[in-house]
């Protein structure tokens, strides 16, 4: 499989091109992803992209005012047990909705959308329970950080 994957990242690069806005959803990047556990709360970070020197898809930390792609603005704490994909998405997209809500209202507002980034069936048996929120801009790049209020950027968690 991983031959395919510089196809892959081609066909995502060419749809891409076409214009239009980006979506983001909890399959987009995971933690898996090479450099993804590297990026702390408010750090700005690229978009996956396939590395030749590492052969896989990397995500870089990227100073906010130089243009990026993401913003992380929380991170959400899973309960422990077993893996769950389906319930640590929904609470993903549950509690980074309404931290999303609390900084910038809202999308039409805004004109910027969110997305979680979960951990994967690994990392989770290595006792990885974060969940990543990353704000983004559908129309392009970030031009530098998009938090609205950094003193009130938390590290929220499930209760």
């Amino acid at each position: 499989m991983p031959a395919r994957r510089p196809l892959a990242v081609l066909v995502l690069l060419a749809l891409a091109a076409c214009g239009g806005p980006a979506h983001k959803d909890d399959t987009f990047v995971d933690a898996g992803v090479t450099g993804l556990l590297d990026i702390e709360l408010t750090e700005c970070f690229s978009d996956p992209e396939y590395s030749q020197l590492a052969g896989e898809d990397v995500v870089l930390y990227l100073p906010c005012d130089e243009g990026a792609d993401n913003q992380s603005f929380m991170f959400v704490q899973a309960p422990d047990g077993p893996w769950d994909r389906a319930a640590v998405a929904e609470l993903g997209w549950d509690e980074c909705g309404r931290g999303f809500e609390q900084q910038w209202t809202s999308q039409d507002e805004s004109g910027l959308d969110y997305y979680p980034i979960l951990p994967t069936p690994e990392t989770w048996a290595d006792g990885d329970r974060a969940v990543m929120c990353a704000v983004y801009d559908p129309d392009g790049q970030l031009e530098d950080s998009v938090l609205p209020r950094a003193d009130s950027v938390s590290e929220g968690g499930a209760q």
